[in-house]
């Protein structure tokens, strides 16, 4: 692991950190392989562990794909998602801060979300020019359905983290300094659940939800592809990192 990625296996527990405050705990190419790596079915958890952590350092959860890293590069976070999606156990991310874009996505794909009041979700993408994958808002419209996907991918705008437990799509959301002991109650009750349990419990209701994979999506493929090569998300990239608004062409 690089100094990017802390990981802590404590008996039942395995702790993922996100160990890049200073850039927001922006994703890049390093930090992907990692988290990938973390999550790989094989060998998958040990025959200790029972439940995984995803948190993070500093006032930030996770600000998605590093902008700078990734423009002009193909970089796929569908790997990584679908390991924590699929892992055998349980996923908590615990939230503190901002989660956007990608940073969202990781968080929603976990089993359980725990996060502060401060804490902020949100699908910025059309706001730099960007499109998410069939893969990635088939995740939001299993956790908040058509209406509230269509307001989090058509604004933009990060919803905070009241209203995504008000509307059940997050476990909890509590004051900040309530964070860590709300999360672990949470880890302490799956900790003494059965495992096997467990295992056949997330395993049924991923194969469950997995039906709009078989749906025919190559021509929306092709249009989140044209988005994302576009004038438009060179601009909208240029602009986020400038802190100015975007003067969008639709080219």
């Amino acid at each position: 692991m690089s100094d990017k990625v802390r990981v802590e296996i404590d008996g039942a527990v395995r702790t993922v950190t996100l160990t890049r405050p200073e850039k927001s705990n922006a994703l890049d190419a390093d930090m992907l392989r990692e988290l990938e790596e973390v999550f790989n079915p094989d060998p998958g958890p040990g025959p200790a562990e029972r439940v995984a952590v995803i948190r993070s350092e500093g006032r930030v959860f996770c600000s998605g794909l590093d902008l700078r890293g990734s423009l002009g590069r193909d970089m796929d976070v569908e790997k990584l998602f679908h390991r924590v999606e699929t892992w055998p156990l349980p996923v908590v991310a615990v939230v503190q801060g901002a989660a956007i874009a990608g940073g969202c996505e990781l968080a929603l794909h976990s089993d359980l979300v725990v996060a502060s009041a401060e804490a902020r979700f949100g699908m910025s993408l059309a706001q730099v020019g960007l499109a998410p994958s069939w893969f990635l808002t088939k995740k939001l419209l299993e956790v908040a359905g058509p209406v509230l996907t269509r307001e989090i991918l058509l604004l933009g705008d990060p919803m905070p983290a009241t209203r995504m437990a008000e509307l059940g799509l997050i476990a909890r959301c509590v004051a900040p300094e309530q964070v860590d002991a709300t999360a672990a109650t949470f880890i302490d009750r799956l900790v003494r659940n059965a495992p096997l349990s467990l295992k056949a419990m997330k395993a049924t209701i991923n194969r469950e939800m997995t039906f709009r994979d078989q749906l025919e999506h190559a021509d929306t493929d092709a249009l989140v592809r044209s988005a994302m090569k576009s004038q438009d998300a060179k601009e909208g990239v240029r602009a986020r990192m400038e802190r100015r608004n975007a003067d969008f062409a639709g080219s």
